[in-house]
């Protein structure tokens, strides 16, 4: 509910390019949620400088001195962003940690319909079903859904927590190499969004800063020391 909403909330008011920048910084609050909750990271020297430099990269795209001649980006919904990719990133670490089915389409499943739920009941609470109308809902917006449903929830969510459940949070975040470049070059190409200086800029501070964090290797378990009691010789 927090990062669906947030996100879509957010994107009336920000470039879908720079939201998906904005969202890549998830890989860099799973590593925090691994050091503070799973406790299979520890915070080194090389991952301090890597989450200070993904931090520059998002003060660049929202900081209005730093525009480089483009627009201002809207803070609140930049801050709205930020939240959903930290309560996204806090529950891909309890995933590791909460009992969840087996099944793993089962899980994918039983998280959408909770968070859709959820959503559903949001949206009424704001009165958001008064100024829907279904026949207002054009043909692009319907085929659209259906991708989203098909590709974006059956497939790639139900992959996503397989994968969370076989490796690191860190690791699996690696799929925020991709989104931002590919959003930045969709947003330009199909949507007429500009992209200048900063928003380059800032997007090449957090791919680094993400490549960085998602090689840096798991601490690896401690082995517990056991010490055998002998019985005395008789």
């Amino acid at each position: 509910m927090l990062d669906y909403g947030l996100l879509f909330w957010a994107e009336k008011r920000v470039p879908s390019g720079v939201a998906a920048v904005m969202m890549a910084t998830i890989p860099a609050f799973m590593t925090i949620s691994e050091i503070l909750i799973l406790r299979t990271q520890r915070l080194t020297p090389r991952l301090a400088v890597a989450l200070l430099v993904g931090i520059g990269g998002v003060a660049v795209l929202v900081s209005p001195t730093m525009s480089f001649g483009e627009a201002a980006i809207d803070t609140v919904g930049a801050c709205a962003l930020i939240v959903a990719a930290i309560s996204w990133s806090v529950a891909a670490a309890l995933t590791r940690k909460l009992p969840l089915p087996a099944a793993k389409v089962m899980s994918s499943g039983a998280q959408m319909l909770a968070g859709g739920v959820l959503l559903t009941l949001t949206a009424a609470l704001l009165g958001e079903f008064g100024g829907f109308h279904v026949q207002a809902v054009s043909r692009s917006a319907w085929l659209a859904l259906l991708y989203l449903i098909v590709a974006g929830s059956i497939v790639a969510f139900t992959a996503y927590v397989w994968l969370i459940h076989h490796e690191s949070p860190t690791k699996v975040g690696k799929y925020a190499y991709v989104n931002p470049v590919v959003a930045v070059l969709v947003g330009y190409f199909l949507g007429g969004e500009t992209i200048g200086a900063r928003t380059i800029f800032g997007t090449l501070l957090v791919l680094v800063s993400v490549v960085v964090i998602t090689t840096t290797p798991a601490r690896k378990p401690e082995t517990p020391l056991i010490v055998e009691e002998l019985g005395e010789p008789s």
